[in-house]
């Protein structure tokens, strides 16, 4: 990145270079990116490529000011922070789902962050609800947020996986690998972690799953959300406008016309949109593949 393309996104972000890569540089830079970047899937129902590659991310959230998923929002976000001088290290999880069972490989995109310092960091501005600050990387007791208590754990073999352990062939949850940890919101797993660096394009394959699979969430329903400043959320679900307070009330809309749908995408998330997204009904070869 070149110092003006640094500058454009940190303008998007709402904020100024920092002097140094600090833990209160990455704590402020981290929640900037939650309150001005949406976590969204539109362009799995707009038609558009998803492609992982660094500068085309930053095409879309600095040029275009969208959003994205995971591997758009953590591969973007990763782009800046080594260009700011934090040392950036890519890792795959897989998201836990009903019942326990754990997700398809590379189903998820997270950084490990090093500051000036020493000191590690989870970042993660992909997640949708998730914490608003990075986790302290080493730290295995409750990590208190705005979003919730969270608590890296170590994967290991407890009465819940003894449990499912003769399903891990079937997708269940199963033993974890040596290293691997459990990243948890309110006492329960989000995702499980390797700590085996990655890069950008390892991901590849788990951005076309989660684009083209009729199994994916991401296919199934429109998503478009981030932290409000009051420490809430704001998310548009297709028609469904929901803005949940950091108490945890919730006022729930259902919007009208076209033009009401694409002003709250203008004026909420800052994206500007032609046509109103509607989920892709899949072809016949999507669903066979």
């Amino acid at each position: 990145m070149n110092p003006a393309r640094i500058d454009a996104y940190l303008h998007r972000l709402g904020t100024t270079r920092p002097p140094r890569p600090t833990a209160a540089a990455l704590r402020e830079l981290h929640l900037r990116h939650l309150l001005t970047v949406p976590f969204e899937n539109l362009s799995v129902h707009l038609g558009e490529e998803i492609v992982l590659d660094e500068e085309r991310l930053l095409d879309k959230v600095v040029g275009a000011r969208r959003g994205g998923f995971c591997y758009e929002l953590n591969g973007a976000f990763a782009v800046l922070l080594t260009a700011l001088g934090f040392g950036v290290t890519p890792l795959a999880g897989r998201v836990y789902g009903e019942a326990g069972r754990l997700g398809i490989p590379y189903d998820h995109l997270a950084l490990r962050v090093r500051t000036v310092d020493g000191s590690e960091w989870l970042a993660d501005v992909g997640f949708g609800a998730h914490s608003h600050y990075p986790l302290v990387f080493a730290e295995r007791g409750e990590q208190a947020d705005p979003g919730g208590s969270f608590r890296i754990t170590e994967a290991g073999r407890d009465a819940a996986e003894a449990e499912a352990g003769t399903r891990a062939g079937a997708g269940g949850v199963g033993y974890g690998a040596s290293g691997d940890l459990d990243v948890l919101r309110n006492g329960r797993p989000e995702y499980r972690l390797e700590v085996r660096p990655r890069r950008l394009g390892d991901f590849t394959a788990g951005a076309w799953w989660h684009s083209t699979s009729p199994a994916s969430h991401f296919t199934q329903s429109l998503v478009c959300s981030r932290v409000t400043e009051d420490g809430g959320r704001i998310t548009l679900g297709g028609r469904t406008l929901t803005v949940t307070a950091a108490d945890g009330t919730r006022e729930v809309r259902e919007l009208g016309s076209d033009e009401e749908v694409l002003g709250v995408y203008r004026l909420r998330f800052g994206i500007e949109l032609d046509r109103v997204p509607a989920v892709r009904k899949l072809r016949k070869a999507d669903e066979q593949g």
